[in-house]
């Protein structure tokens, strides 16, 4: 029963860290053309990439502020999380050694 417990948790920090990386990219697009504007299945695709992972990213947004250079401001929150989310990863994953 722990091994899968342990493996459904792995397997949703794997979807979430995914869909994080899904973020970067949208933003990324965003960013590079203001334009951009999805519709259809794109549409539907991004709203629930950013409802999934909104509460995390705007949080880690309140508590880590921008690192300003020069005129640019990077934010570090969705590094902070990508980060977060690599060491639950490990962690869980050596769980699931240690139970095999």
């Amino acid at each position: 029963m722990p091994y899968a417990l342990v493996a459904v948790c792995y397997i949703a920090a794997l979807l979430f860290t995914m869909s994080v990386i899904a973020r970067l990219v949208i933003d990324w697009i965003r960013s590079f053309s203001p334009s951009f504007a999805p519709t259809g299945p794109a549409l539907v695709f991004c709203e629930l990439i950013f409802t999934v992972t909104d509460p995390a990213v705007l949080f880690l947004r309140r508590v880590i502020p921008p690192l300003r250079i020069g005129g640019v401001a990077l934010d570090l929150s969705i590094l902070v999380l990508l980060l977060a989310c690599s060491l639950g990863m490990g962690l869980l994953r050596g769980f699931l050694i240690s139970l095999t």
